[in-house]
């Protein structure tokens, strides 16, 4: 036994010799790509082992193996993955060198050259924010044929409604947040509406054509302007004129008939400096609901020069007409008789299908960005940009609807009682009925500039103006007669003894940019309004290798004005001036505990000046004098954890928000007229925990996931006046809401997402996602849940990689489980319990009722 045991021994100590033995060292060091920065955390292994290792600070690593030939897989998230051959001399070092990983090879097409000093995106910033970032891979390959607000649904405290009213018609909730109250800049431009701060994501159909990343800083965020980012801001920063040569051509099939078809060009930059890029696309669509019909054109064309190491220019102009037909508001009970796929607003006239609601627009816009590198420690960003938005929305005028058994317009019967009518003219109380256009033109002007200094090597300011100014025009015309020789126009002050409209105007985004009606041919309003906006910004930011902390402010003053035409005799048209002032200021600082954990802590707070919409009274001249600046408080702390293979983020935040103020409009049930709802004083508060992160455990395998957890509720009375149509104030009342639910976006949302690369050419990805905790809209103490629902979505995607092109296929699969899916629902008078309880709710226009399922399949093919 004892002979055992000693041969045992020495047995296990010649074993473990020659393993000592046997293994080699290999070492080199990990640099980003671009600017050759040491890249800490990179994750380095030996291919079909578990021996790895971890990059320095520095960048440099060494590794021990037992292999003296084989491969190393060098890989960090959000770069290329890099395999480096090796070969060792037993008993020496073998040394890779200096191993440079690119961003994503896919992404390459997204470098530009556009106003980033503007842009301010959140990583040229060393104070780190609550940030998530979609690359343009995923923008590409995901988008398929959703609307451009997809793109951020696996974002933590994004809540986006999605098109069963029809294309383009999605809206977005960042932190319980609205989009009228998030800020969203395209290339440094604010592109929110002066009026009413909206977002019609039906004219930015394009984005995912052009969009090479986006980032959405949730809170206060980094940006300098002095916008209303009470939710948040997204930064949106196009393609512009590309670095390199090559372009693509794309096509893409889809549910309801969907089919897309792109192509692209991009010169790179030339030997003389001049640099040229151009994309065009058509696409078409039934939509999901019926009569959702929808058709559109996307171009963009982009100019760069490069004049020598200090002065870079680009020029972009971009437009996305498109029409699209809608499923407007009704009532949920309509869903449960008829289906979910349910729309009353079409029918057929001769036999053609027709509707009655139908949305078109072409909003061109143009930028211009001038990079001026002073000196090394000095950068002046600029950009001019323009647009002009011209379009609007159909809809019934006249109380003459006729329908169908089946619940559809009935055209036919309508022109068959418009004929019978003395004269064939049309008026609103003689049961006439005709299409009308709401016409929404405005033309939009904008400078933003921002100087950046760097004092030395741990302290910067920068400082900036923000100067716009916008002229909108609003009107009603008629767009078909349906058999009527005109209509009787008699309520425009302007014209005492009334007139009688001829004239019909089409629907279609392209003439609609040079229609013009004269004042006798328009129904229902004719006002326009100016809006002038200046102001200030500035930072200053002290930042060393371990801690960081800036200060930031801005100041504002915006100018209001209107005029109308139709219900102000001349002499009183023009409305009184009115101006607000209003500022900004933020702060935080970051500390690196060490080189894999990072906190963070941010504070701010806004006053805000009120919307256009909201300072005078129901579209009238008298001005509001309850409206006063709305003031926002946010306070939010945040952890980061990095690694090669794992990225994690915590945030915890608190936002209140003070007197706010919001209109809404309800039908009355009685009459069939509007009646319109204002509440003042409105104080809302928004306290949540954020979690997200990102592991790539194999050199095959992404794994990602988020949850959103919030506590959105009134936090004290309001102020409710109530009025008609006609602007008579019929009821004014203090309401109790205190501690009611904010509705709108899911309070509760958490999902999971796989990426599973199965060969050098396929790779497969699946997400889920819940959302739950989603109530009403309406401003109210009991307020209505919504049940909670699942979104399942699957891709596939295929490569072929040729010498100098590759061909890609993409497949996309949407499912939704639940059984109510809206953004919003604007009235809360529903009481009944059990399968009662949603039945006399009126949603907004984007519903699905019952589970639903789409899908797109691309075809790429890059050169």
């Amino acid at each position: 036994m004892r002979n055992f045991r000693h041969l045992l021994m020495t047995l296990t100590m010649l074993l473990l010799g020659a393993a000592s033995f046997a293994q080699e060292t290999i070492s080199g060091k990990v640099v980003d790509g671009h600017d050759n920065l040491p890249l800490m955390a990179a994750n380095v292994v030996v291919r079909g082992t578990a021996e790895g290792a971890t990059t320095n600070d520095d960048g440099s690593f060494t590794l021990k193996t037992n292999k003296t030939s084989g491969d190393v897989i060098i890989s960090f998230i959000g770069y290329e993955t890099r395999v480096i051959p090796f070969t060792i001399t037993p008993g020496q070092t073998f040394n890779v060198g200096e191993i440079k990983l690119m961003v994503d090879a896919e992404e390459l097409d997204a470098v530009v050259i556009v106003g980033s000093g503007v842009i301010d995106m959140e990583e040229d910033r060393k104070t780190p924010v609550a940030v998530s970032k979609i690359s343009y891979k995923e923008i590409q390959q995901k988008s398929g044929s959703q609307d451009f607000p997809e793109v951020m649904k696996n974002t933590p405290s994004v809540y986006v409604a999605s098109q069963a009213g029809g294309f383009g018609d999605s809206k977005v909730y960042v932190r319980g947040f609205d989009q009228t109250n998030t800020a969203f800049l395209l290339n440094g431009q604010p592109i929110n509406g002066m009026e009413d701060g909206n977002m019609y994501w039906s004219n930015w159909s394009g984005m995912t054509d052009v969009a090479s990343s986006v980032q959405v800083q949730r809170g206060l965020g980094s940006s300098k302007l002095a916008i209303s980012s009470v939710g948040g801001t997204v930064n949106i920063v196009t393609k512009a004129t590309q670095l390199r040569e090559g372009g693509f051509a794309q096509s893409t099939v889809g549910n309801n008939n969907f089919m897309k078809n792109t192509v692209s060009y991009n010169t790179g930059m030339m030997e003389n400096g001049w640099g040229f890029s151009a994309l065009l696309t058509k696409w078409s669509g039934d939509g999901y609901n019926r009569g959702t019909y929808g058709e559109g054109q996307n171009y963009f064309v982009s100019v760069g020069y490069k004049a020598n190491e200090k002065h870079l220019f680009n020029f972009l102009i971009f437009g996305a007409p498109q029409l699209h037909d809608q499923n407007f508001t009704k009532r949920i009970s309509d869903y449960l008789v008829h289906g979910r796929k349910y729309n009353n607003n079409y029918g057929y006239y001769k036999g053609d299908y027709m509707t009655e609601r139908r949305n078109y627009y072409h909003k061109p816009v143009a930028n211009f960005n001038w990079d001026f590198n002073i000196n090394d420690a000095m950068q002046l960003s600029t950009v001019l940009y323009a647009s002009w938005g011209r379009g609007g929305g159909t809809g019934n005028w006249g109380s003459g609807r006729a329908r169908t058994a089946d619940g559809q317009v009935d055209f036919d019967a309508i022109e068959a009682n418009n004929s019978l009518l003395p004269g064939g003219i049309g008026s609103l109380g003689n049961g006439a009925y005709a299409i009308r256009n709401s016409v929404n033109n405005h033309a939009w002007y904008g400078v933003v500039s921002n100087f950046n200094h760097k004092l030395t090597d741990e302290l910067s300011y920068n400082a900036g103006i923000d100067l716009r100014t916008y002229k909108g025009d609003h009107y009603r015309t008629i767009n078909h007669f349906l058999g009527l020789n005109g209509w009787e126009t008699t309520d425009n002050a302007q014209y005492p003894g009334g007139y009688i409209v001829t004239d019909a105007f089409s629907a279609k985004p392209w003439s609609s940019l040079f229609d013009k009606a004269d004042d006798d041919q328009k129904v229902n309003y004719d006002y326009s309004e100016r809006i002038s906006y200046g102001g200030l910004f500035g930072q200053v930011e002290y930042a060393t290798n371990n801690f960081s902390a800036y200060v930031q402010g801005a100041v504002s003053n915006q100018s209001h004005r209107r005029w109308d035409r139709f219900g102000y005799v001349e002499a009183e048209e023009e409305s009184a001036k009115v101006n607000n002032t209003g500022f900004n200021i933020k702060g935080g600082a970051s500390y690196v505990i060490t080189p894999n954990h990072t906190v963070f802590v941010n504070a701010g707070h806004y006053s805000r000046q009120p919307y256009h919409d909201n300072i005078y009274l129901n579209f009238g001249n008298d001005v509001n004098p309850l409206t006063k600046n709305e003031k926002v408080t946010g306070f939010e702390a945040g952890y980061r954890f990095r690694r090669a293979y794992f990225d994690a983020n915590l945030n915890l935040y608190s936002t209140k928000w003070r007197d706010r103020v919001t209109t809404t409009s309800d039908g009355d049930e009685a009459t069939g007229d509007r009646i319109y709802i204002n509440n003042s004083g409105v104080v809302q508060l928004h306290k949540g925990v954020e979690i997200d992160f990102m592991a790539h455990p194999f050199t095959f395998l992404d794994v990602r996931g988020f949850g959103s957890f919030g506590d959105w509720v009134y936090d004290d009375n309001i102020y409710r006046r109530t009025y008609d149509q006609d602007q008579n104030l019929l009821d004014e009342e203090v309401v109790d809401v205190k501690d009611g639910k904010v509705g709108g976006g899911a309070q509760t949302t958490y999902g999971f997402g796989l990426v599973y690369k199965a060969t050098q050419r396929l790779s497969v990805d699946v997400d889920w996602r819940n959302y739950d905790n989603l109530y009403s809209t309406y401003v109210t103490k009991n307020n209505i849940e919504l049940p909670s629902y699942d979104i399942f979505d699957a891709g596939a995607t295929y490569k072929i990689n040729f010498t100098e092109t590759s061909l890609s296929f993409r497949l996309n699969v949407n499912n939704l489980f639940g059984e109510v899916y809206m953004s919003e629902m604007t009235s809360a008078n529903a009481v009944e319990d059990g399968d009662e309880t949603y039945k006399g709710i009126n949603t907004s226009n984007n519903v699905f009722f019952g589970n639903g399922t789409t899908w797109n399949f691309a075809m790429r093919f890059n050169f």
